[in-house]
C-alpha cells in the first residue's frame, strides 16, 4: 500500500478538483468534552489511534509536541487545551485527526470521531456574536441536524 492509499481512509479521489463536488456540506463530527463538532472533510486525510507524542520543548501548551507517521513528522494539538476546556486523560476512543491545511499537516487529538455527515449550507447558521463582534475565533459556524446542534471548526484558523 501506498502513503497516498494509506492516508486515503475516505475513499478520495487523487485529483482535489475531483474530491470537490463529492466533499461540498461534509464533515467529520467528533467530541471535545460533551460537545459535538464538525471539520470540513476535505481538509481530513486520515484518523488513527492515539499514539507516543514527543514532547517538543518551547511550544505553546496546546501543541503536546510530534509524532512520526509513517516517516513524516507532524505536530500535534490537543484541541481541548486549544478551546482552554479540562484536561482528560486519553484512553482507547482517544484518536488523532491528521488535517492537512495549506499543505500542512496537524494532527488534533480529539476525545472521540463520531461520523461523517452531511451539513448543508442551509442547515448552518453564522457563528453567535457577542456584544456585536463576531463569532469565536474557531468557529465556521452552527449546523442544526436532526434536532442537534454541531459546533462547526474553521481549520485553518484553528491550526493557523
Amino acid at each position: 500500500m501506498t502513503e497516498a492509499q494509506a492516508g486515503n481512509h475516505f475513499g478520495l479521489a487523487d485529483n482535489p478538483e475531483e474530491m470537490e463536488d463529492t466533499q461540498k456540506d461534509k464533515y467529520l463530527t467528533f467530541r471535545l468534552a460533551s460537545e459535538d463538532y464538525g471539520i470540513a472533510i476535505r481538509c481530513v486525510t486520515e484518523i488513527i489511534g492515539i499514539q507516543k507524542i514527543t514532547r517538543v520543548p518551547d511550544m505553546p501548551a496546546f501543541i503536546k509536541g510530534v509524532i512520526n507517521l509513517r516517516g513524516k513528522i507532524i505536530p500535534v494539538m490537543d484541541v481541548r487545551a486549544r478551546f482552554g476546556l479540562s484536561a482528560r486523560d486519553y484512553d482507547e476512543r482517544t484518536c488523532v485527526v491528521v488535517v492537512d491545511v495549506a499543505d500542512r499537516a496537524m494532527g488534533l487529538v480529539v476525545d472521540h470521531v463520531n461520523e461523517v455527515m452531511d451539513i448543508p449550507e442551509g442547515q448552518v447558521e453564522p457563528p453567535p456574536s457577542a456584544n456585536g463582534k463576531g463569532g469565536g475565533k474557531f468557529l465556521k459556524g452552527i449546523g442544526k441536524v436532526d434536532g442537534q446542534v454541531k459546533i462547526l471548526l474553521d481549520v485553518e484558523d484553528l491550526v493557523g
